[in-house]
């Protein structure tokens, strides 16, 4: 399935737009907290919501932030090595070994800033200048980030993979056969990217573990725990870091977006649908189905109807 970043309605300007109008709700809602009113907790996430948004519209519209995650033993570090074409990324199987960010850079020029806002050690940015010259122009814009583990016991790396989930223009989240039902990983991960469908990808790694027919049945398994999330239309890329087997393909959604230079905006966009839902029942919208897909964009248009207040 090829992904499509045409981010309707939302490129540029209407983006700009809607966080304006998003900005202006908060700032009636805040006037109106209360029992009855917004909650401090709604109004704080919308507003972080904007500061972040903002923070990611200012910098280097030339690159695309790409973040792996999984959990221990997924082989995530394995496949940003063979992405990244070295060895850059400790790997390890039975405890987490990546305790910081990784980041591999096609085209540096123009990622300090961005690099810096997203926290990556200075000690683990690599630069991809020499892949240039072997094929892999079409990569040039790529950041490619290996993330902590996700079931790290240290409170620092965990605390890593949860900022950078809401800061990466389009995520990967890398499973392995054993454990790609593990409901941690969905109810924490997965499911808050419902309607993000465009800015997330998921990997079922060590394919070269199974047979043909054991591939088949998890990704029919993958699939129907994706649908039940609402993750309908997310790409499933079934790889093996260890054989090399599907990661031209992971490859090629990687390029596709790069190529597009709409991921940024795309996901901004989702956040803000995602935010808009949970404002609607307070703008008297019912917020479920297809009202709320079409509603999100007229409700926010007119701020709320100036918060559902006249």
């Amino acid at each position: 399935m090829s992904r499509r970043f045409s981010v309707p309605g939302y490129a540029g300007p209407g983006v700009s737009a809607r966080l304006g109008a998003l900005a202006r709700l908060v700032q009636i809602g805040s006037a109106r907290t209360g029992p009855d009113g917004f909650s401090d907790r709604l109004l704080g996430e919308a507003s972080y919501l904007l500061s972040r948004a903002g923070e990611r519209l200012r910098l280097s519209a030339d690159h695309t932030v790409v973040a792996l995650a999984g959990g221990t033993g997924s082989g995530k570090s394995s496949l940003f090595n063979r992405l990244a074409g070295a060895d850059f990324s400790t790997v390890g199987v039975t405890r987490p070994v990546t305790r910081d960010i990784h980041a591999c850079v096609w085209g540096v020029s123009g990622s300090g800033s961005l690099l810096e806002w997203l926290g990556v050690p200075r000690r683990h940015r690599y630069a991809r200048a020499s892949a240039l010259d072997s094929g892999e122009e079409s990569m040039t814009g790529l950041v490619l980030l290996d993330l902590p583990d996700h079931d790290s016991v240290m409170a620092h790396a965990s605390s890593q993979v949860d900022r950078i989930v809401g800061l990466a223009d389009l995520m990967v989240w890398v499973l392995d056969p054993q454990k790609y039902a593990d409901a941690a990983v969905h109810r924490r991960f997965l499911v808050p990217l419902a309607g993000h469908s465009e800015v997330l990808t998921v990997v079922l790694n060590q394919s070269d573990l199974l047979d043909a027919a054991q591939i088949d049945d998890c990704v029919h398994d993958l699939r129907r725990l994706l649908d039940a999330e609402e993750l309908h239309d997310v790409q499933i890329v079934v790889t093996s870091a260890a054989t090399g087997a599907g990661v031209d393909e992971l490859r090629k959604v990687l390029v596709e977006a790069v190529s597009a230079r709409k991921a940024a905006t795309a996901r901004i966009a989702a956040d803000i649908d995602r935010m808009a839902e949970r404002f609607a029942p307070l703008a008297g919208l019912t917020g479920d189905g297809a009202a709320a897909d079409g509603a999100a964009d007229g409700w926010l248009g007119g701020a709320g109807s100036e918060a559902a207040g006249g």
